[in-house]
């Protein structure tokens, strides 16, 4: 078999030939690597906007319990009973009022009272309310509320009148809770104290910025 020799002259062009072929494809990779897009790394300005949860804007059953308890100035069984079947039927509270008020019924009964509004994501507001309550109500008390807020959009929504649900008041372990409710917005009361009234009166409470002593 025969075999070919290459000349010098030939050898030399072909590793000039070669060498040129890298340099082209080092080149091309150099560019295609350059128009890739760039990896987001984890403090890039293009990461996902955080997603505000709803224990952010809402309290918590165990918030509730605990505020609560420390208002009413301890955690009892019926309390935690309470709040419990309120959360059972609304969920968690966008906001809280907890203040005192003192009342008292024969058929046709006023109450009064005061307290502080507090809004989980900020907010806080002096609330009075008053108003009268009707039907076979007897007795008097002076007693603590932990009022449970849902779905109010701002403090000054607390503002107005609110009826009472009919047959939604009941009694658990000595704390008494009814509703009230005005369009979306719907207030739990929880009371406890000396005295605790609970009848079948609906009526309803004027919330007001100011103390107002007329109730109708």
């Amino acid at each position: 078999m025969a075999i070919t020799t290459r000349s010098p002259e030939t050898s030399r062009k072909a590793r000039t030939l070669l060498k040129g072929v890298c340099m082209a494809g080092l080149v091309a990779t150099a560019s295609a690597t350059a128009s890739l897009p760039a990896m987001a790394g984890p403090n890039d300005a293009t990461q996902a906007p955080k997603v505000e949860s709803k224990s952010e804007k809402t309290y918590t059953e165990q918030e509730v319990v605990a505020a609560a308890g420390d208002f009413f100035g301890g955690v009892s069984e019926g309390l935690a009973k309470a709040v419990h079947r309120v959360f059972a039927q609304y969920g968690q509270p966008n906001a809280f009022i907890k203040g005192e008020e003192a009342s008292g019924a024969f058929i046709i009964g006023l109450r009064y009272g005061q307290g502080d509004l507090v809004m989980k994501q900020g907010g806080r507001s002096k609330v009075y309310w008053q108003g009268p309550s009707a039907g076979w109500d007897f007795g008097g008390d002076a007693v603590k509320v932990f009022t449970l807020v849902y779905d109010l959009p701002n403090t000054d929504a607390i503002y107005q009148r609110f009826p009472g649900v009919e047959g939604s008041a009941y009694l658990v372990g000595g704390v008494g809770v009814n509703y009230q409710q005005r369009g979306d917005i719907i207030l739990a009361p929880m009371r406890s104290g000396i005295g605790i009234r609970l009848g079948a009166s609906v009526g309803y409470l004027n919330y007001s910025r100011e103390r107002e002593w007329l109730p109708f």
